[in-house]
């Protein structure tokens, strides 16, 4: 998981290569080189055969060539191939089982799935564009030393695009959750890989919204502009998305490749978006006059340095999950709250303890606000469909399309 990768000399005589994941990036999945044109053959027209099964072995090269590094030209041909490719989830054809696809593992080679099935490819093209879309994210997070100072950064610039291209991954799921899944026959949704379950979809959607608030909040800590409101909403809004993100994957078996991992990560930003959410939330009751303002801000400072404290172990955990990565420097919100939060705590307790002695009955943490969330998942269609299925005539190795289709229900009737 993860994108970008730093090299650290181990021993002096090795190399070893921990990627430093800022954005959460689903295992990599990649089409397996088959004959498409072969299985095809007598069903579509040999130039559109030829076509789709060149389009696909394409995608293959590229990925394989460059590590799936080279996201532009992956990005154009997968956009290129879908739209061909969606001639055969059409009913009016007939031949949405007529092809086994055959997607393997970009990091390892290993098979992970063989579907006779036109949606599942459809569902796997959506979701590699997705994966993409997220390491893109990634790169662009992964902070660098511009000026030759020793001091890594992002720049505001870079991380605007990051959050565009969040929600645009989110509405590749969710796309393929409301659009794609549910025209996947039952028993063949059972064999998928655990990545393409609704609920794994679901949670990875959830979390790119989670992220993009979270890059927001940070922008807004950066902005002397920004108000206490509002990165008291963006902290729950942020909350509220990684809350949905967990509630989805706690549904899904994730014993099997990077589902613990996955799992860590969530808690991870659960617990960092919770204990930004008192910090504010403390802030905000803190200017009441009320000594039960007082006392009530206190439990939320307090609250957010241990709820702080659970979230460093869980970043731990999760950088020692298989597959191994490193957290970035601290960035964003988490830059400001991890000094700020334990300084805070401490001065309020201090400076209210007699108060929280007089008013023990008041020692109760407030409930978090719930704000209507601002994020949503980009909308996203498939493409028109290629002109070349749009022929009146198809000639196939001296047969029209309609002919052979007459024929296989013929000897269907006959046997």
């Amino acid at each position: 998981m993860g994108c970008a990768s730093s090299v650290y000399a181990v021993g002096g005589r090795k190399k070893l290569t921990v990627p430093e994941v800022v954005v959460l990036v689903p295992s990599t999945r990649i089409p397996a080189q088959s004959d498409l044109q072969r299985r095809l053959r007598g069903l579509i027209p040999i130039d559109l055969a030829h076509r789709l099964s060149s389009l696909r072995n394409q995608i293959v090269l590229v990925a394989e060539d460059t590590g799936g590094s080279a996201i532009p030209e992956l990005r154009r041909a997968l956009e290129e191939y879908l739209c061909v490719l969606i001639g055969l989830t059409k009913k009016e054809y007939g031949l949405e089982g007529s092809v086994e696809f055959k997607w393997k593992s970009l990091e390892d080679g290993k098979q992970e799935a063989c579907v006779a099935n036109s949606w599942f490819e459809v569902l796997s093209v959506v979701h590699l564009m997705a994966v993409l879309t997220l390491s893109e994210a990634d790169i662009l997070m992964i902070p660098h030393d511009h000026s030759g100072s020793g001091i890594r950064t992002v720049s505001s610039d870079c991380k605007r695009v990051a959050v565009d291209l969040l929600l645009k991954a989110s509405g590749y799921l969710e796309f393929c959750v409301r659009d794609v899944l549910i025209r996947i026959p039952p028993e063949i949704k059972k064999k998928l890989p655990n990545n393409l379950h609704d609920g794994v979809l679901e949670a990875i959607s959830f979390q790119s919204l989670g992220q993009g608030t979270e890059i927001q909040l940070g922008l807004a800590v950066d902005c002397q502009k920004a108000t206490l409101s509002v990165k008291r909403r963006l902290a729950c809004e942020q909350l509220t998305y990684f809350s949905q993100a967990y509630h989805c994957l706690s549904g899904c078996d994730i014993n099997n490749g990077c589902g613990k991992k996955h799992m860590w990560f969530i808690k991870w930003k659960f617990l960092e978006s919770k204990a930004a959410a008192y910090y504010y939330h403390g802030l905000i009751l803190d200017k009441g006059n009320e000594p039960s303002c007082h006392v009530s801000a206190v439990c939320c400072f307090l609250a957010a340095e241990e709820i702080l404290s659970e979230s460093k172990k869980a970043c731990l955990t999760f950088c020692l999950a298989a597959p191994v990565t490193r957290a970035p420097p601290r960035w964003g919100a988490m830059r400001h709250l991890h000094q700020k939060i334990p300084e805070v705590a401490t001065r309020k307790s201090q400076m209210y303890g007699y108060l929280l002695e007089q008013e023990k009955a008041l020692q109760t943490l407030p409930d978090l606000p719930e704000f209507q969330l601002s994020l949503r998942p980009d909308d996203y269609q498939l493409p028109e469909m290629d002109p070349a299925w749009d022929a009146e005539k198809w000639e196939t190795e001296g047969q029209t399309l309609k002919e052979h289709l007459k024929d296989s229900e013929d000897e269907t009737e006959t046997e």
